[in-house]
């Protein structure tokens, strides 16, 4: 498994929540073969992380091409990085009641 980790700059509290209600009634882009995404927002410093999961690095590749031609206007806000890593662990807790 892999894991694409974009940090964004300058995204204020009603651009996360646009994008939010977005992402929540839209369909994931046929073009990002993604498992699962979260989307981390720190108010306070005006940034977010989007960290978006693959089931292997062809997986990755197709979504990571996808998401690089997206329009400026559909990130969160002005992206500063973007990384690749291979999920070496995960441990989700197990569910309660």
């Amino acid at each position: 498994m892999y894991a694409r980790v974009v940090t964004f700059d300058g995204v204020d509290d009603e651009r996360m929540a646009e994008l939010a209600r977005e992402i929540e009634s839209g369909e994931p882009p046929v073009d990002v073969p993604a498992t699962e995404m979260l989307l981390l927002h720190d108010s306070g410093a005006s940034q977010a992380v989007a960290i978006l999961f693959f089931e292997n690095e062809d997986d990755y590749r197709r979504g990571d091409e996808a998401l690089n031609a997206m329009p400026a206007g559909d990130t969160p806000g002005r992206r500063t990085s973007v990384t690749k890593y291979r999920v070496a662990t995960r441990m989700t807790a197990p569910a309660v009641g």
